[in-house]
């Protein structure tokens, strides 16, 4: 954790690990999602439209190669010479045949100064043949495995359409460690039905499973969306910005202070964006976090407790879905 901020940042934790500036490029490579597909479900997720957060390169007609050229371009004009992460943003990127991501993921790490891969998917998405290939590859490149949980409350999961469980996530994690890979987790502040209470167990859930970092949401909504039918219907109302401010830093005073906090709120496409308005100002939004912090008086990890032995809760989370999927499936997972 810097002195500067009271929250270990991905900027600094980069500039320590490769000694330079180091830029993300998000990708577009034409996935999708098993709850878009039919094969678990179909819609997508509540708060997500057709493009799936993603740039929508791809149904532009822009290979990989392509889409990291105009990044790196436009990253270079700005900061200068830097390295670069290949961020597989859009839907849920190890969701198809190992080869293909295979060709992929190599198609990315040959461009000219990319130092790794960030790899955004679900949890239910990560069979023991993609985390073996993963794992090959982070033993010569920095390798993100960044899985979306949301919440750790079954029932918010399911009025999401997530189609997973928070047992599934932890199942993950577990797996992704122990291969050696460094999990980012993703979360979701603000999602319906949801208070305090129910965010801060979210982070205590996080705060004892083998992650590296989290990326912190704010739940806004997009157009084309289920969640924006709810808004216009009335039954959904975003979180105001001192609402969001509260909460991201009780949210972070209960994370571990070694976890790297990989974004703040988010960043909505702005001719998508349906509510709130002031989501997009986020520089502002980040100057009210640290003022915050300082007015408290506090800090990432403040209110967290290292445990003093193996969680029971999430093991056993691990084990009852085991069992399930052994009772359907009739076969060890992978």
């Amino acid at each position: 954790m810097t002195g500067t901020l009271p929250y270990l940042d991905l900027r600094t934790h980069l500039q320590a690990r490769f000694g330079r500036r180091v830029q993300k490029i998000a990708l577009d490579a034409g996935f999708t999602c098993p709850n878009r597909d039919g094969t678990v479900g179909v819609g997508g997720c509540l708060y997500c439209n057709a493009r799936g957060s993603g740039t929508g390169a791809y149904g532009r007609g822009q290979d990989l190669t392509a889409q990291l050229k105009a990044a790196a371009r436009g990253l270079t004009r700005r900061y200068g010479p830097c390295a670069f992460i290949a961020y597989f943003q859009g839907f849920s990127n190890t969701y198809g045949p190992v080869e293909r991501l295979r060709a992929l993921y190599d198609q990315a790490l040959a461009f000219p100064g990319v130092v790794g891969l960030s790899v955004g998917t679900r949890p239910d998405c990560v069979p023991g043949e993609v985390l073996q290939l993963l794992a090959g590859y982070a033993q010569r490149h920095l390798v993100w495995l960044e899985l979306g949980l949301q919440s750790a409350n079954d029932a918010t999961l399911g009025r999401l359409n997530r189609g997973h469980d928070a047992a599934c996530f932890a199942d993950a994690v577990h797996r992704a460690a122990a291969r050696g890979l460094e999990v980012v987790a993703h979360v979701i502040l603000g999602l319906p039905g949801e208070g305090r209470e129910e965010m801060l167990a979210t982070a205590r859930f996080l705060g004892r499973l083998p992650l590296q970092g989290v990326k912190i949401h704010l739940l806004y909504v997009v157009a084309g969306s289920g969640l924006a039918r709810l808004y216009a219907a009335g039954d959904y109302t975003p979180l105001t910005e001192a609402e969001f401010v509260a909460l991201a830093v009780d949210f972070l005073e209960e994370l571990p202070p070694h976890l790297v906090i990989h974004r703040l709120t988010g960043d909505p496409h702005p001719q998508e964006l349906v509510a709130p308005a002031w989501c997009l100002d986020k520089p502002r939004v980040l100057r009210r976090l640290q003022e915050e912090f300082a007015r408290r008086g506090s800090r990432q990890g403040s209110r967290w407790a290292a445990p003093s032995h193996p969680d029971r809760e999430t093991r056993d989370l691990v084990i009852s879905r085991v069992g399930r999927d052994l009772q359907t499936h009739g076969k060890d997972l992978p």
